[in-house]
């Protein structure tokens, strides 16, 4: 059965406690943006515009953050990176419900630097702890329960939020960062493999030794993906705003979540699947006719399931293509570049798709989304394709010297 390949993953020594206690740790991490949103509108007084500002500010501090703290994970270890970043957040949640907005937005930068990098930790574990032959199943079981945790979280605290209080939802994601930072240092899941280990310790390489034009391409792909993800979630919403459905917007957002989760499944239980760059350009190519279906809520819902089918296993694909590229000793700033490549297509994709929907219609949307995944795809195969004649020209000199 195909599901056997999860069954004997999860029977690998370390994985079931470790995917847990960074599942739970994720949790809160989905709920933060929405939380910070509705606090910044409703209990500060300022307009959504202020609130996306602040949003900004922790995006932009963590992609800048994510690959420093991934080279601190390599040169120190787990532990030491957990407790900084964990008392920081900790700290962070637990006094933003009594700073002022122009302290809020000056401290959202630091604390989005030093946030508790979750899904960067987790794909080290499952690299050293997953053998490569059921590497794609590992990634792709991440997946999943990173979708599992988009759809548990908000929700969580935006009851919190609308039933309690800001402040409480605020001090609760405090609380939890605090706690499960804790946890995580005391489970102390290893990075490293046994047998990277036993290893004498190396120096470490110049970033241009292991920075290739193939992992080069690989981010790029990684920034296309979440340009067309986040392109597409926002042209959804639109298309629902203009035809007055947008009170379906949770059921629309749960079905593509579904979606992707199915397609996660399936893409770690097969014994082959599709490569990357294949799977990317069938995530970007599968949104472009979408904007020709925009009612009712429910056909526009599926008309998305193809598209979102793709989304879950080109994320495995990438993190399975990193992880494939880079030596055990520069992992850790490796996924940092994945981490800050995902952070970067969030960014380009909201400003550029709003753009298009604010100018053409809410059907365009989709299309700039898939556009602009195709144009990313693209550039990974020209560079690709670029270092490859390189290589030889390098091998054939080697070889005559």
């Amino acid at each position: 059965m195909p599901l056997q390949r999860y069954a004997r993953l999860l029977r690998i020594k370390g994985v079931p406690s470790s995917m847990l206690v960074l599942f739970l740790i994720r949790l809160p991490m989905t709920a933060t943006g929405i939380t910070l949103t509705l606090h910044v509108v409703s209990e500060l007084g300022r307009g959504y515009g202020a609130a996306g500002l602040v949003g900004t500010a922790t995006t932009a501090g963590a992609a800048l953050g994510a690959p420093m703290v991934g080279r601190l994970i390599d040169r120190y270890g787990l532990r030491p990176v957990v407790a900084v970043c964990g008392t920081v957040s900790c700290g962070y949640w637990l006094s933003t419900p009594y700073l002022p907005y122009e302290a809020l937005l000056a401290a959202a930068l630091v604390a989005g630097a030093l946030v508790v990098p979750a899904s960067s930790i987790s794909r080290q574990v499952l690299t050293a702890l997953v053998p490569e032959g059921q590497r794609r199943t590992a990634y792709s079981l991440d997946m999943v329960l990173l979708e599992t945790s988009f759809m548990v979280g908000p929700a969580a605290w935006i009851a919190l939020t609308t039933q309690l209080s800001s402040t409480v939802a605020l001090t609760s994601l405090g609380v939890a960062f605090g706690l499960l930072s804790l946890l995580l240092y005391v489970l102390d899941p290893p990075i490293r493999s046994k047998a990277e280990t036993v290893l004498p310790r190396q120096p470490r390489p110049p970033v241009r030794s292991w920075l290739s034009g193939s992992l080069v391409a690989t981010l790029l792909v990684a920034v296309g993906a979440l340009f067309v993800l986040v392109g597409t979630e926002l042209a959804a919403l639109a298309t629902l705003r203009a035809s007055g459905e947008v009170g379906w917007t949770g059921a629309l957002i749960t079905v593509m979540c579904v979606a992707s989760l199915a397609g996660g499944l399936v893409h770690g239980a097969v014994p082959r699947s599709l490569p990357q760059l294949t799977l990317m350009v069938l995530l970007a190519v599968l949104v472009l006719p979408v904007g020709l279906v925009t009612q009712p809520w429910w056909l526009l819902a599926l008309a998305l399931v193809p598209m979102n089918f793709a989304c879950a296993p080109t994320l495995a694909a990438t993190t399975e293509e990193v992880s494939r590229l880079v030596r055990a000793g520069v992992r850790g700033e490796a996924m940092g570049l994945q981490d800050m490549a995902t952070k970067t297509g969030l960014a380009l994709g909201s400003p550029v798709v709003g753009f298009v929907i604010d100018n053409t219609g809410p059907g365009w949307g989709f299309v700039a989304a898939g556009l602009g995944g195709v144009v990313f795809a693209v550039a990974g195969v020209l560079l690709s394709r670029r270092e490859r004649p390189a290589r030889a020209t390098e091998a054939a000199s080697v070889g005559q010297g």
